[in-house]
């Protein structure tokens, strides 16, 4: 990892109506359009989405890390993201994120261990963590 601070640089381009082009140097190009609770199309990627599957991907990516650290096997993490938008002293923002976790790990694994590991990446995880919503975990941990 390089030291702190870490700057991330993008670029977002619009007109009056329309998508939204989203840019960031060496990736792809992303579009996006405010969502059917705002008036949009429903059908693009809109900013409370993106939030919410940073939320969830952040996630994904900081179990890896802890699982390593703990030594746990696993073959596959789930992670539904419900994000809540509301109108709170007159600005809106998100004020709770549930995610909903199913971890698949080989029989014989140690759920109460593995639920450890679950909770230090929900702690850890950078984005949750920059965010003032609440968030929930619920958690599922299948042996097969």
């Amino acid at each position: 990892m390089q030291p702190y601070p870490h700057i991330y640089k993008v670029t977002a381009n619009g007109t009056s109506t329309g998508l939204v082009s989203i840019n960031s140097p060496n990736v792809p190009l992303l579009v996006s359009a405010p969502p059917a609770e705002f008036d949009g199309p429903g059908d693009q990627w809109s900013p409370e989405t993106l939030l919410c599957a940073t939320v969830a991907d952040c996630f994904i990516l900081t179990f890896r890390s802890v699982a390593r650290a703990f030594k746990i096997e696993w073959s596959q993490l789930t992670c539904d993201v419900s994000g809540a938008l509301e109108r709170i002293e007159g600005e809106s923002r998100f004020t709770r994120m549930n995610l909903q976790v199913m971890l698949i790990v080989p029989v014989g694994t140690e759920p109460t261990r593995c639920r450890q590991a679950l909770d230090k990446a929900e702690h850890g995880c950078l984005i949750g963590n920059s965010l003032r919503a609440e968030r929930i975990l619920e958690a599922d941990i299948k042996e097969i």
